[in-house]
């Protein structure tokens, strides 16, 4: 073998695996017909029985797009880019993973096209192929089920110990050319492996079509015959439809795919995602799964709690409704790690939120000289006017206001709007990363002295005061990977007592979340926006320079906090963000004081899935035969 773990030129490769432990098992997820189809939350659902058994679970996410990594793709195109611990700028799935499974990721867990080759070529121009012919078969092909291996033995939970079992999904359709080098890999790798150590798992679609709404299998067969015909046929067949397969559907499928058909499994639309995993289990997929990967016999001991949380979500004692000001309302997937974050912390307190999209732009004052003023000659509102009256109705019916993360100055100003409006009118109010930059600055308008031009540098150069500015240490001239990346230690302050980030963490001296942003509040102007302008920053970096944590003093609003790390990035199911969890009950108009908050946390604290009892770790621990 030569450097860097890549076989020499011979296409058997099975050196590669002899440190891996031989019990080491995979499930393989692909999908057909479309993209977007679901695999990542089937995929999620299948760690969550397997771990609900006691299995150590983690999971792999392979995207065959060039990019290196999500970090410059367009929000509108692509979602949000889910950043890691280690600051790993990934696919939104891996969100998925972690909310499920409630489990710490690497960036190793997302494996690209661009990865794979940027490694490749490095490795020839360094001349670790001693001048063989590089090709996608076997140096491409290793390398992809070197880097799956790596991160298949890294410990992702609280154990430190190796995973059991894990989840490798493929991103986009089978047959793609894109996806076609990793389909080898894979295949190779279930050759190597051994077949008992790989299940492979089929997603595709069961569309309903006509009145009678007739289910048609075609596409199913049809990328069941492709993906068998590249050496991965499936074991599994998870069909997506909007009902239940009827069982003359699933035999079908069952006799052209050669499976039982038990291994064709329904998976169509339910009321929360969470229930996603039970019906699974309510068809026999746990069995399936240890059956297939020759794993001993095991209850879920644990699903029952997950049960009761996905019941809960259905089942809620109030309302409230979330107005979420951005930059890319258009598109829900931009903003998911906010969404569940809002949906947790509604779970949690058993309130039903309803989350009211404003893009920013609406909430901007109209030029009425302007072409698109308020009225046409005929004295009609335009358009343009009507958008901005109804998203200010919008707003004002709002019970709390949400400015999450973004960049450039496209809907700037009505971002800071919306601000001043949740400050003025005692309106709950969390910013995130932008949203907290964007509060200082609407902050140092309205009460700084000579403040009324405060900006960011980011939107204005040349901005006097400039409230907020980039971070020195930053790279100005390359995109990728350059921001404050990743999971930082942020320190409160000694005197805080009054904080409400303070008592929605516990009182801990310092907490470890996730960042990514280039600009920070300006520490020279940090002095004044507290004594001036009543704006506390209670909670900083290490260093102490750089601001974490901002607050208006609950005397005056009752809820007003920002954020410069994204807390929604560990917001899990059964455990919320704090911040969202503070947020959303002072939306609901739920008390927020010391002796309140400190019950809520404990009541919130014994609905996490994965924190079972003392009776039921004793019955988890009988049925693994401790």
């Amino acid at each position: 073998m030569s450097r860097g773990g890549c076989s020499s030129g011979s296409y058997n490769g099975m050196e590669r695996y002899a440190t891996i432990d031989p019990k080491l098992k995979f499930v393989i997820v692909a999908g057909g017909v479309i993209s977007g189809i679901g695999k990542g939350l089937t995929s999620s659902s299948i760690g969550v029985l397997l771990k609900a058994c006691g299995w150590r679970v983690s999971a792999i996410k392979i995207d065959p797009y060039i990019n290196v990594d999500a970090g410059t793709m367009s929000p509108f195109e692509h979602g949000e880019t889910f950043v890691l611990d280690d600051g790993g700028e990934t696919d939104l799935d891996l969100g998925n993973y972690e909310r499920f499974l409630s489990v710490s990721l690497t960036r190793r867990h997302n494996i690209t096209t661009g990865k794979v080759y940027s490694e490749v070529i490095e490795r020839e121009r360094r001349g670790d192929y001693l001048g063989r012919t590089v090709q996608v078969v076997p140096h491409l092909t290793d390398l992809i089920q070197d880097q799956i291996m790596a991160a298949a033995v890294e410990p992702v939970d609280d154990t430190g110990l190796p995973p059991e079992v894990v989840i490798i999904e493929l991103g986009g359709t089978v047959g793609d050319i894109e996806s076609a080098p990793f389909v080898e890999a894979l295949r190779q790798l279930r050759y190597r492996h051994g077949q008992e150590n790989v299940c492979v798992a089929f997603v595709s679609l069961v569309p309903c079509l006509g009145v009678v709404g007739e289910q048609k299998t075609k596409p199913t067969q049809a990328g069941c015959s492709t993906i068998a015909s590249l050496g991965l046929p499936p074991q599994l067949i998870f069909c997506r439809s909007d009902r239940p397969l009827l069982q003359e559907t699933r035999a079908k499928i069952a006799l052209f795919a050669q499976v039982p058909v038990e291994a064709v499994v329904s998976l169509h639309d339910v009321s929360n995602t969470f229930r996603i995993p039970l019906m699974m289990q309510e068809q026999g997929v746990t069995n399936a799964l240890i059956s297939s990967l020759r794993l001993s016999w095991r209850l879920p001991i644990l699903l029952e709690r997950w049960g009761r949380m996905a019941m809960a979500f259905d089942t809620y004692r109030g309302e409230c409704t979330i107005a979420i000001v951005g930059k890319y309302t258009g598109l829900a997937d931009t903003y998911l790690s906010v969404i569940k974050a809002l949906e947790h912390a509604g779970m949690a307190l058993h309130r039903k939120v309803h989350i009211q999209w404003i893009a920013a732009e609406s909430l901007e004052s109209l030029d009425a000289t302007a072409a698109d003023g308020k009225v046409l000659p005929n004295g009609s509102p335009t358009q343009r006017h009507l958008v901005y009256q109804n998203a200010w109705r919008e707003l004002a019916s709002a019970n709390g206001i949400l400015v999450p993360g973004g960049f450039g100055s496209r809907g700037i100003e009505g971002m800071l709007a919306a601000i001043r409006h949740a400050r003025e009118h005692r309106v709950p109010y969390l910013g995130i990363c932008l949203g907290m930059q964007l509060a200082a600055i609407e902050v140092a308008r309205a009460r700084l002295s000579r403040g009324m031009n405060a900006n960011s540098t980011e939107f204005d150069e040349h901005a006097d005061p400039a409230v907020v500015i980039f971070m020195p240490e930053v790279d100005k001239t390359k995109m990728g990977g350059t921001m404050r990346l990743g999971v930082r230690k942020t320190v409160f302050k000694s005197d805080v007592s009054n904080s409400i980030a303070s008592l929605l963490y516990g009182r801990k001296p310092s907490i470890m979340e996730r960042h990514r942003h280039r600009y920070e509040v300006n520490p020279e102007y940090v002095a004044n926006l507290e004594n001036e302008c009543g704006l506390r920053f209670v909670a900083r970096d290490e260093t102490g320079q750089r601001m974490e944590i901002s607050e208006l003093d609950r005397s005056e609003h009752p809820f007003f906090l920002g954020t410069q790390f994204h807390p929604e990035l560990k917001s899990r199911p059964g455990a919320p963000s704090p911040p969202f969890l503070g947020f959303v009950a002072a939306a609901a108009g739920l008390p927020l004081d010391e002796v309140a908050i400190e019950k809520m946390m404990l009541r919130v604290q014994s609905q996490d899935p994965w924190q079972p009892s003392v009776e039921e770790n004793q019955e988890l621990y009988a049925s693994l035969g401790n």
